[in-house]
């Protein structure tokens, strides 16, 4: 089983780290500002020198290839993505994109050819923190969002997808999607299960459903100290029943189901008037569709019951679904296969993530790797990884990718 350079990928890992570091050890990296074209081209200098060729289309997402023997083969693709959370960490993403990097440095090192080519991927936005919806680019890539209506998406700052491309110089020309023959993608769990299990390596059986919300409470603003209690509709307390409840819901589809209310606003907030109007954010997540289905017809049913008990009005809105997302069997046996013979310490795992390579399965075979990260803590400046969990990971993505690739005779 071949081996991967650990200390020169941490060296590269740790010099991508310093482009949108942040006071707290972190990074940030939004997409398409000008700390993403750094890393961008930072990671195209090493390409370049490894002999890759580099193309871009027209959402942004880049690509850098390497060529394989038999020139009639789709390429065997690796990758993740460079941006970040305003204040994110310095592997989220980062890995999956550098970890492929390494493959192909190894490869070079082993002098070894592989018969169909190797694909990594930089996906465009796939954090979602500058531009919604989250795994843009991979998203145009698949088919599955339209290119106009990408690129016409706007930040908070009325900046468009077309304009920061244009700025930044990653508007491509490379004609969008083609055929791929399998995808790999290693990133860092995000999550405590690993860690908490004592095992390095997950293999990653596919991605748990996604369900976003938008939810719209109206009541009515009044003055707070003429207004008596009883004769209230008040917006704010109502959201916060209606939140309470979203917690206690949760239970009912324990283990596997998750909710939770990431962004809340007042409309034309003042300290001593009553909330008429707000919105908030739900998030719902199982692993199965029937039970995401489910559980948003509940969301449904309790929020307007809590509004119709106070006089309220509340709007539920869907604002993206992500079905639940099973791997391919042989990219997933590569993977276990590759792990089993190096005999490292792994367990089978569902993602709790959204990522890249839940739009690509849709789109071709596709496999994941998660390595640990320190304390199951990632969206955060303080998130980390042992060296020797990513060194592990990028060996079972070499020999995982090599299966698939075929080694030239």
């Amino acid at each position: 089983m071949l081996k991967i350079n650990g200390e020169r990928l941490w060296a590269s890992l740790m010099a991508m780290a310093e482009i949108g570091a942040t006071a707290r050890g972190g990074s940030c990296r939004l997409a398409l500002s000008a700390e993403d074209k750094a890393g961008r081209e930072l990671f195209s200098h090493w390409c370049t020198a490894a002999g890759l060729t580099l193309s871009v289309d027209a959402i942004g997402n880049l690509f850098a290839r390497r060529a394989g023997t038999d020139k009639e083969a789709a390429p065997v693709m690796m990758g993740s993505h460079l941006d970040t959370q305003p204040e994110g960490g310095r592997f989220d993403g980062v890995y999956g994109v550098l970890a492929g990097l390494e493959v192909i440095r190894s490869l070079d090192d082993h002098a070894i050819q592989t018969r169909k080519p190797l694909e990594i991927a930089v996906w465009t936005n796939e954090e979602g923190a500058r531009f919604t919806p989250a795994m843009l680019g991979s998203a145009v890539f698949t088919g599955t969002l339209a290119l106009d209506k990408a690129r016409a998406t706007a930040d908070v700052d009325g900046i468009s997808v077309a304009e920061a491309l244009c700025a930044t110089g990653y508007s491509g020309s490379r004609p969008l999607g083609g055929a791929v023959d399998a995808y790999f993608e290693a990133h860092i769990e995000q999550g405590p299960i690993l860690e908490d299990n004592a095992k390095s390596i997950g293999v990653v059986t596919g991605g748990q459903a996604i369900r976003w919300l938008d939810v719209r409470v109206e009541g009515m603003a009044a003055h707070a100290g003429t207004t008596p209690m009883p004769l209230r509709k008040d917006a704010l307390y109502g959201a916060a029943q209606m939140i309470q409840a979203l917690e206690q819901l949760a239970a009912d589809f324990a283990p596997e189901g998750l909710t939770t209310v990431g962004e809340l606003s007042l409309a034309k907030s003042s300290r001593n008037t009553i909330p008429g109007l707000l919105n908030f954010t739900v998030d719902l997540r199982h692993h199965r569709d029937s039970e995401i289905d489910a559980m948003e017809q509940q969301v449904r049913q309790q929020l307007q019951a809590i509004a119709a008990q106070r006089g309220l009005t509340v709007t539920v809105s869907p604002h993206w679904i992500s079905p639940a997302t099973p791997f391919d069997a042989e990219c997933v046996a590569c993977v276990q296969t590759s792990v089993d013979a190096l005999g490292y310490s792994q367990q089978r795992i569902v993602s709790g993530a959204g990522h890249d390579a839940i739009h690509l399965a849709r789109y071709c075979p596709t496999a994941m790797i998660f390595i640990p990260c320190i304390g199951g803590l990632s969206h955060n400046e303080a998130e980390d990884v042992l060296p020797d969990d990513v060194r592990q990971g990028t060996d079972v993505l070499l020999n995982a990718v090599l299966k698939r690739a075929g080694q030239a005779n």
